[in-house]
Order: C-alpha cells, then structure tokens, then sequence
C-alpha cells in the first residue's frame, strides 16, 4: 500500500532528472493524496522523447462509467496486475514513472498510529512503477490517471507494512516506458522490493494525517508518540 508520499522537487529538477519536458505546471508537495494531480512521466508514443504531465491519482478504467472507484485504485498489486481488467492493458502498453523523494506509512502504537517516511538515499529523486489510462467522463472529457505499483516488502518498510511500491532501477526506466514493449513477464524482474540497503526510514508529525497540511514540515523528523496500554 502506498497513499501519501512526497514530491518536493520543483518541476525543472524533476524535468531535468527523467530527461522530460511538458507544459503543464507542478508546485513541490510534501503531502500527496489519492484522486489529487500529481506529476508522471511517460514516453512519447510516436516520438524518442519523455512527456511530463499531470494525471489524477487512482486510475480509472477506460471501461468505467464514473469515477467513483478512483480512490480505491491508487495501487494495483504488481503481481496480479497483468490479469484484472482494471489494469491489464495498461501494464501492457501504458506504464510510467510516478516521480517521488519520499512516501509515508503508518504504524499501530497502541491507541496512536504513529506515520513514518521512507527515503532512497537521503532523500534523492527516484521513481515508482506506474500505469496510467485514460478515461471519457459524461462531458465527453478525457481524464488521464494512474496508480502505484506494489510489491512485497524489503527489511525497511517491513517493521511497518507487509507491502511497499515499487522503486524502479534508473536502468530499468528505458524498457519501462517503451509502449511498445508488450511482453509482461519479461518486466517481471524489475517489479521487486527495493535494496533495503539504499533506503531510511523515519519517523514524521501527526501532521500529515491532514490532507491540508502541505509544507516542509510533514517530511521534518519527529519524536515518536509513545501511548500506554490500559493495565484492565
């Protein structure tokens, strides 16, 4: 599971990074919830280049008809992907790279759940495994959307959740992208837990509990909030 995670660089450094370009804007943001646009980068279908753009968080499938569900797609299972309607077309011919310097999960500390963010490097720019669709809404509109790959979890993230997302390699980016590459079982090996050796984990604020709260100060280190357990 994956539902809040952190994009904090401005758009010209993430440009920069996947070697993309696109017109739309993107502010840094430190807490990312489900159904809010948030920056992809997929490969051009017909040119040797990458589009930056923004899609909404939680795919909805082109077969769909509203976008109630949304919500609930934020992640589809890297395992299974490949065999829900929901997703496997998209894991055919439509994957991308969500961009990200950080994500937040949650433990259970008696009464209190207690948010941790989960960094590669110190903090560095890396990329979760994505697919996107695109969807007609009743206004004859198209809404371009994604999801989050996840995978089993790696010694870091699993003191605190039994799945993680996906971190693709930079080396894996190239093969990724390419709509063109349709052969899913060869992709297979790039849907693993993250070296556990490259990432940190912290503790975070109570903050970011609240979609409203999107400053530096969700991703700043905190104490840990200790409750005791009622003895009876």
């Amino acid at each position: 599971m994956c539902g809040r995670y952190r994009a904090s660089r401005r758009k010209q450094i993430i440009e920069e990074h996947f070697d993309a370009s696109g017109e739309e804007d993107f502010n840094p943001r430190y807490n990312i919830a489900p159904t809010q646009p948030v920056p992809v980068i997929r490969q051009h279908p017909r040119e040797p280049r990458r589009v930056f753009s923004l899609m909404r968080w939680g795919l909805i499938p082109s077969w769909a008809k509203d976008a109630s569900g949304a919500a609930k797609m934020i992640n589809a299972r890297s395992e299974t992907a490949h065999l829900l309607p929901a997703f496997r077309d998209a894991m055919k011919s439509r994957r991308c790279l969500i961009p990200a310097d950080g994500f937040y999960e949650w433990s259970r500390r008696g009464t209190v759940k207690q948010p941790f963010c989960f960094e590669v490097h110190n903090g560095e720019l890396f990329a979760f495994a994505g697919l996107w669709e695109r969807w007609r809404n009743p206004a004859g509109d198209w809404i371009r959307s994604c999801s989050i790959l996840t995978t089993t979890p790696n010694a870091i993230t699993s003191q605190v959740h039994d799945r993680m997302p996906v971190i693709l390699e930079k080396s894996d980016y190239e093969l990724w992208l390419d709509p063109g590459f349709t052969d899913v079982a060869a992709l297979a090996h790039m849907l693993k837990p993250y070296d556990a050796s490259n990432m940190r984990s912290y503790p975070v604020s109570s903050r970011i509990n609240q979609v409203s709260n999107d400053d530096p100060v969700c991703a700043l280190p905190a104490e840990i909030v200790e409750t005791q357990r009622p003895l009876f």
